[in-house]
């Protein structure tokens, strides 16, 4: 059963999740970190991004006109 936590530790989501709801690929977000746009949390080798600084970033791109469509 899909309980919809594919993706998320406690309020994290991963990288792949994040990428996928914003429509943008893995290595935009890697440079988005190193451009200082975002933080990610590791966890391991693995990186997270807070579900609420993903909200964020889901609202800055909608009030811009940008989709993950």
């Amino acid at each position: 059963m899909d309980d919809g936590s594919e993706g998320r530790q406690g309020d994290l989501v991963k990288i792949g999740a994040a990428a996928a709801a914003l429509g943008v690929s893995v290595d935009t977000l890697r440079r988005w970190e190193r451009n200082g746009r975002i933080a990610f949390h590791r966890v391991g080798t693995q990186r997270f991004i807070s579900s609420h600084d993903l909200a964020d970033l889901l609202r800055e791109r909608s009030a811009k006109g940008i989709t993950s469509a």
